[in-house]
């Protein structure tokens, strides 16, 4: 009885969910869709949440769900944003293990199975992601070095930009217990935020394989859409971090100085393009962070 209380806890350990959240992407959700159901490693349920959509999202949803080999749960909100769309998600995840999918990614049929018994050998890591294949308007191309997933303390490799791929992820429940949520107040680099909140304190397990397609170069993803101003969003979330007191003092030191430099590129490109008050805003706090620093 022992043994099989204990493998029943095991197999309940590795069950998992997969949440795709979406917003008019009915064109590419049926591939994503598509590439969760064909897994060697099949997940317990997948939770698509549609976030007010206006295309047939719901009817492709809905057509899928009906040969899915597991179930197929779908949620619709009013648009609030990808945030708001993985939080309900991982609310509404029955399983310990949640995995994240873009609408407009996909993955290759051994992910879960690679990355789940990774999981399993590293029962202390609550987080780990993999490696990732990128196309641009259909075609493939290479990821420069910066752009290489770090394993273990990746603080320092994600100051500056996002390194954790979103589609990439498998975490424990217990991650969000300790970290909490997407910052639903952020329109993007929501996943940068948290990344860092948690990586300031928590290791990343990469699985060193490529065993997610990462689909970019389209004007309608958040990443175009807010590139002209996306740093503001990780000032702001280098500003809180900061302001937390969880940071070592090496960590603090490197946050700082690279918020001064976001700062600085951002200020003086509000100030080339007429938005000077805007842009000395920026500078300002630079100027804040670089006394208070010296002062330390």
């Amino acid at each position: 009885m022992v043994a099989v209380i204990g493998d029943l806890r095991y197999i309940a350990s590795m069950l998992i969910t997969v949440v795709i959240p979406t917003y008019n992407r009915a064109g590419y959700l049926e591939r994503a869709i598509g590439s969760v159901l064909s897994q060697s490693f099949s997940c317990s349920e997948l939770i698509v949440v549609d976030d007010g959509s206006t295309d047939d999202t719901a009817g492709l949803v809905s057509r899928l769900a009906a040969d899915a080999r597991v179930p197929l749960r779908f949620f619709r909100q009013e648009n609030q944003g990808a945030a708001s769309a993985r939080n309900l998600g991982i609310t509404m995840a029955r399983n310990r293990l949640i995995a994240f999918l873009d609408s407009d990614d996909w993955w290759l049929p051994e992910k879960l199975a690679v990355q789940a018994a990774a999981m399993r050998n590293a029962p202390h890591i609550l987080i780990s992601h993999t490696k990732e294949i990128w196309f641009r308007c259909g075609q493939r191309v290479n990821q420069k070095k910066k752009h290489d997933p770090p394993h273990g303390d990746i603080f320092f490799r994600s100051l500056m930009m996002c390194v954790v791929g979103m589609s990439t992820v498998l975490v424990r429940r217990e991650f969000f217990d300790r970290y909490g949520l997407f910052d639903e107040s952020l329109p993007c680099c929501e996943d940068y935020d948290l990344w860092l909140r948690a990586g300031s304190r928590e290791p990343f397990l990469l699985v060193p394989a490529a065993l997610t397609c990462k689909n970019g170069g389209r004007s309608d993803q958040l990443s175009k859409i807010h590139s002209v101003g996306m740093d503001v969003f990780r000032i702001r979330s280098l500003c809180r971090l900061l302001q937390s007191g969880v940071l070592t003092a090496d960590q603090r030191a490197a946050a700082v100085l690279e918020l001064i430099r976001k700062c600085h590129i951002y200020g003086r490109g509000c100030i080339k393009h007429g938005r000077v008050e805007e842009g000395q805003r920026y500078l300002d706090l630079a100027a804040f962070y670089q006394k208070e620093e010296k002062s330390r």
